[in-house]
């Protein structure tokens, strides 16, 4: 089966440059300086596109760029999930930070670290390394000539599909560190919160942020990938001066960043509500998401959304920087922006000149 599988793979068309070399007669012809970076990425990447190799090194690079950003801004997470539970206690990100600095220290600003670090872990193994299997899949599936036409709707096909899977691995350590961080005297840390939740809610204790997590995470990682994909693009197209290929290792990465960051405030506004419902429930035992929301209000469901619009922002940014940086350490194939088929051009340039 994943023989199959990686020989599609191959054929894919967002492969690497090298791969394209690969395909029949009527899709191979490209131009030069497609066949000069055909031979450049040959010499230089350390596996093949769409190899278990590949998506293995993917994966690891979301392990890093999630479990490392998330746990960084911890501080900034958990007043802002106390802003959205407590408003009145906690009125603003200023106060927010006064009040649990007063009450905690400094160690009382870093309460959640542990299930932080290994959800968002396992969260980003699954986000990014199923984004690459699923954008591989439904590409061939579609053709090369769709995958270019259509590719917003690939993208946020391919991202909605790795995010499913990767809030089920995110769900359990969620709900510890939503309960560790708003909840007064419930525990203070991971190995005394997983058993005391198991004690008070079984198994649906850790699960039953699950619904309210998909309808915060996957609108939010549809926008994260869709918008980063066209906004690389955009930029490559018409704000760097000269083309990817001839931009060194650093610049790409530049733009990563940049892309990165403006994908963030767009993820950020989407998903806040649902976000707000997520703390809410999890604070609340027994109560439902359209309980936790009516409860909230309208004005309830947008609290909290400027700090969480520079956390995210950031955070994206940063998570796109290391994934990318991964890619580029371990020498992974990084196809360029994707551009129109020949067979599309040839079938534009019949239409222009009947």
């Amino acid at each position: 089966m994943f023989s199959r599988f990686l020989d599609t793979a191959k054929n894919s068309p967002f492969g690497s440059p090298e791969t394209i070399e690969n395909l029949s007669t009527d899709v191979a012809p490209m131009r030069n300086s497609r066949r000069l970076m055909a031979s450049a990425a040959a010499e230089e990447t350390s596996c093949e596109f769409g190899s278990m190799k590949y998506y293995a090194l993917c994966g690891f690079g979301g392990i890093l760029s999630c479990g490392i950003t998330h746990t960084a801004v911890v501080p900034l997470d958990l007043v802002k999930c106390r802003i959205q539970v407590d408003p009145a206690k906690y009125r603003n990100i200023v106060h927010g930070f006064k009040v649990t600095y007063g009450e905690g220290g400094a160690r009382g600003l870093a309460k959640g670290w542990a299930p932080t670090f290994i959800g968002y872990s396992m969260q980003g193994l699954c986000k990014f390394g199923f984004y690459e299997v699923f954008k591989i899949l439904y590409g061939n599936l579609m053709g090369e000539e769709k995958s270019y036409l259509y590719r917003t709707s690939l993208y946020l096909a391919a991202s909605a599909s790795a995010e499913f899977f990767a809030d089920i691995a995110l769900a359990p350590m969620e709900a510890v560190k939503v309960k560790i961080q708003t909840t007064p005297g419930w525990a203070n840390t991971l190995r005394e919160g997983v058993p005391k939740l198991w004690a008070d809610e079984g198994v649906r204790g850790f699960y039953k942020g699950l619904p309210p997590l998909w309808m915060r995470q996957i609108p939010y990682t549809m926008m994260k990938f869709a918008c980063f994909e066209r906004t690389v693009e955009f930029l490559y197209k018409y704000i760097v001066p000269k083309p990817r290929s001839d931009c060194s290792k650093p610049e790409q990465l530049v733009v990563t960043f940049a892309a990165g960051y403006i994908a963030g405030v767009f993820c950020a506004i989407v998903s806040h509500p649902a976000d707000t419902v997520v703390s809410k429930l999890n604070n609340q035992p027994g109560s439902s998401p359209m309980q936790a929301a009516r409860e909230l209000g309208m004005a309830g469901l947008w609290k909290g959304l400027g700090p969480r619009i520079v956390m995210i922002g950031t955070l994206t940014a940063l998570q796109w920087f290391i994934y990318d940086s991964v890619k580029v350490f371990f020498r992974l194939p990084r196809p360029p922006p994707p551009e129109e088929p020949e067979s599309l051009k040839r079938k534009r340039l019949q239409q222009q000149a009947a």
